[in-house]
């Protein structure tokens, strides 16, 4: 999330929103010292409990002083109640969206007891800030449901708007930041490290982990060596997705998890009536009822030390990860995503890629 807030590890860009806090009891002067000392054009007022009373701006303060208000009269006077406020897990996109349907440049972030944890500000929040954080794409898979798309390509080398799938991949986390890159491969692996090398000509670094054998979905991350300091992102090599990888990484830090995955409502109509029974007896009908149900978007967020229920070069899947990391424990988490997604496992499924790179373009 691209926000002035406690949670992005910023120390310089996090004082810079508490020096923007006001006491209630302040004056006019006092806040006119703390936006021009401050530089981000707002000050947040809160009252005895911490609570946020409301902002000021520099509009608030002429405003009041053609009022015929002095520097030495109190806040109280031009303090702007009941400002746009977020909550801390709102994502990127709808926070601009209500910038911009608002027409305003800062938006307090607050928690559950009304007190401010961050604040955002245009500036900072559509330029996505440096992540020095891993991404490991698994792209060592053997396509064996896309032959004959796969007989001589592996299936992340797919071009979808005249780009292997696995370009758009890597392009769309360097927008948000992501600048390290490792590819897990296996299947014509060769091809993929030609094409990408060390990822110079993309202006990122990548490197690679070699699998000797298929090592499943998250098989391959016992080969990271050295282990990651920091939690990293795990991304399939052939899924196609709008999902913002900074903000699943914020929002499995935030929730203190071991593992976090990405996951998607999938519905499913039943072809039938469906007769409702108690024993022999009908007790009710349902007409050709819709199953929810949460998918495993092949997106997900780790902790370094998950990597401890791996063994190099043992083959496990990422649903075998999450069930080790829970039987020792560990807090696994979903992340709901509501954003376009399609795997790129059959033909059909290249083909409608395809289609809609076209109608985008």
């Amino acid at each position: 999330m691209s926000a002035i807030n406690n949670t992005n590890g910023n120390s310089s860009t996090e004082e810079l929103w508490r020096k923007a806090i006001l006491p209630i009891n302040a004056n006019i002067q006092q806040a006119i010292r703390n936006i021009d000392q401050v530089g981000i054009k707002i000050a947040l007022v809160v009252n005895e409990t911490g609570e946020l009373e409301g902002t000021i701006s520099d509009g608030d303060i002429r405003r009041g002083l053609l009022k015929g208000l002095d520097i030495s009269s109190p806040i109280t006077t031009i303090i702007h109640h009941n400002p746009l406020v977020v909550p801390p897990d709102m994502g990127r996109d709808m926070v601009m969206q209500l910038m911009l349907a608002n027409k305003v440049q800062q938006i307090p972030v607050v928690n559950e007891h009304h007190h401010v944890v961050g604040l955002h500000l245009w500036d900072e929040i559509t330029t996505p800030c440096l992540r020095p954080n891993l991404m490991i794409i698994m792209a060592g898979g053997m396509g064996t449901r896309l032959r004959p798309h796969t007989e001589n390509c592996p299936k992340p080398m797919l071009l979808v708007a005249g780009k292997p799938m696995l370009e758009h991949i890597i392009e769309r986390a360097k927008l948000e930041g992501f600048s390290n890159f490792v590819l897990a491969i296996h299947y014509l692996g060769s091809m993929i490290e030609d094409y990408f090398g060390n990822g110079e000509r993309m202006g990122v670094k990548i490197g690679y982990l070699r699998e000797q054998s298929p090592l499943g979905t998250a098989g391959a991350l016992g080969l990271l060596n050295p282990c990651p300091d920091a939690p990293f992102v795990v991304t399939n090599g052939d899924v196609i997705t709008d999902i913002h990888y900074g903000e699943l990484l914020d929002f499995h830090i935030r929730q203190a998890a071991a593992a976090t995955m990405a996951v998607r409502v999938h519905e499913w109509q039943h072809p039938f009536g469906v007769v409702q029974t108690k024993g022999i007896e009908i007790v009710g009908f349902e007409e050709k009822p819709v199953a929810r149900s949460h998918i495993n978007a092949g997106v997900y967020a780790l902790n370094p030390d998950s990597l401890g229920v791996l063994s190099v070069n043992s083959h496990c899947d990422m649903p075998t990860l999450f069930e080790r990391l829970r039987a020792k424990a560990k807090r696994t988490v979903a992340y709901p995503m509501h954003e376009p997604w399609l795997d790129v496992g059959r033909p059909d499924d290249l083909t409608t890629a395809r289609l809609s790179s076209v109608k985008a373009s």
